[in-house]
């Protein structure tokens, strides 16, 4: 089959590789459709992720086609599915207490261990979910998505609460997108004027541009000294994650929708003084998939205005490689595969 492989850093090649054969007990053989690019991806190509071994083939943003099932397998041959590419052991503490999306042992398709920038894939059954009449271009969607409607499901807020999400990139806008579903008051905060104004003109968010003064000076003003109720970071930045802390009103909770690998550092009294929750969000569960595949469905999410670049497994080797570095006009960007 052919794959696309990423062999070191800045090194992305096409290859032929051999394909998975037949799926054992309890997995399934899946024809590739569609593979959503994140910026875990970029971050592969580039060098920064600091727990990757290479050669890698990336991608866990997934939809495709059964064509092989195993022993012990509820699902048709020719069913379009939706990939969850959280690979679970199944007996961790986590797994035992219904949080298979921070399993001790996980193991992320395209990160741990190869994903699905390639033809065909094997994946245990229990992570493939019916489309359900969602075209396989939507249902590769679903996962980056399902990641925001965790996090404000973990966030606990109520609705009309005010809501300020920092970062306004995929991962930000879905965030936004699902907490405004949830019935927030929704506020973006970014550096990026041009991301900003795709959130406000075409998704009709109020916004807060730091790139015209200082953060806190513009949710002073934004909220009457207050601070916002709950706030998300999807920024991947350690400063940002650290001066987030600053934004949440008393009684408010922050939610780290990114991750970073430094240690963060916070005022205690400040925290206590607030009484705030910090709340970590990982990955998505399968309710989450449940939820994002139901609003595609009832047309609550506007992927086509989400779904900015194109390209073909072919053509992902050179597209993904100017794509880390042209980031104009970018929001998502996927991979034709099948």
């Amino acid at each position: 089959m052919k794959a696309v492989v990423c062999r070191s850093p800045g090194e992305l090649v096409l290859q032929h590789r051999p394909a998975p054969g037949a799926p054992p007990t309890g997995w399934a053989l899946v024809a590739v459709s569609h593979v959503g690019i994140c910026g875990t991806d970029y971050h592969i190509f580039e060098g920064k992720h600091p727990f990757l071994a290479y050669p890698r083939i990336m991608g866990h943003e997934v939809s495709g086609t059964v064509v092989e099932v195993g022993e012990d397998v509820d699902l048709a041959v020719g069913e379009a599915v939706i990939v969850n590419p959280y690979l679970a052991c199944g007996k961790c503490i986590a797994c035992r207490q219904g949080k298979p999306n921070c399993c001790v042992r996980i193991e992320v398709l395209g990160v741990h261990r190869d994903g699905a920038m390639c033809e065909q894939i094997l994946v245990p059954a229990q992570n493939l979910y019916p489309a359900n009449g969602l075209s396989l271009a939507d249902a590769a969607a679903v996962e980056f998505l399902a990641i925001g409607a965790h996090a404000v499901r973990r966030s606990l807020a109520d609705p009309g609460a005010r809501t300020l999400v920092i970062g306004a990139g995929p991962i930000g806008l879905g965030t936004a997108l699902f907490a405004r579903i949830a019935g927030l008051d929704v506020t973006l905060l970014d550096m990026s004027a041009e991301r900003l104004g795709f959130a406000e003109n075409e998704l009709g968010f109020a916004t807060l541009d730091v790139s015209r003064g200082a953060a806190a000076d513009l949710v002073r003003e934004a909220t009457g000294g207050d601070g916002f109720d709950v706030v998300f970071d999807a920024t991947g930045n350690t400063r940002s994650v650290q001066s987030a802390f600053a934004h949440v009103a008393h009684g408010g909770a922050l939610v780290l929708v990114s991750v970073v690998k430094d240690d963060i550092a916070f005022s205690d009294p400040e925290f206590h003084k607030r009484e705030m929750m910090l709340i970590g969000s990982r990955n998505a569960l399968g309710v989450d998939f449940d939820h994002v595949a139901a609003s595609i469905r009832n047309g609550a999410l506007p992927l086509a205005k989400l779904v900015t670049h194109r390209t073909t497994l072919g053509e992902t080797p050179h597209d993904l490689a100017r794509w880390a570095h042209e980031k104009s006009g970018l929001i998502k960007a996927v991979i034709q595969v099948g």
